[in-house]
């Protein structure tokens, strides 16, 4: 399984907070859901970070089986509908958006 995670690293413009955070789980989610091989969509508001750290207003991850799967997933038309949703809804946000891709993610238990 790997994860592909969606950082978005700055803040979200005053007066838009509410607006931003219902457009994303009510118009945004439910695309993300609709990835071919998704699995296990997560959405993250960030509420505080370490100090010196950079600002992170929102993480989403989703789950696929494999690499091949994922890049299936970023040919489709809904990822094309979602990214011109995601841009749209930017003009709500000052700061970057970037993508990580993680495998490999169970952690061992120690004895």
């Amino acid at each position: 399984m790997i994860t592909r995670t969606a950082i978005f690293e700055g803040t979200i413009k005053p007066g838009f907070e509410d607006r931003f955070r219902e457009d994303v789980r009510t118009r945004l989610a439910p695309l993300w859901g609709q990835f071919p091989h998704g699995s296990n969509v997560r959405l993250f508001f960030v509420d505080q970070v370490d100090d010196g750290a950079p600002p992170i207003a929102m993480m989403q991850q989703v789950d696929y089986p494999s690499l091949a799967a994922l890049e299936e997933a970023l040919a489709s038309p809904i990822r094309t509908q979602a990214r011109a949703l995601t841009l749209e809804l930017l003009e709500m946000f000052e700061g970057r958006f970037y993508h990580a891709i993680s495998g490999g993610n169970a952690v061992a238990a120690t004895a």
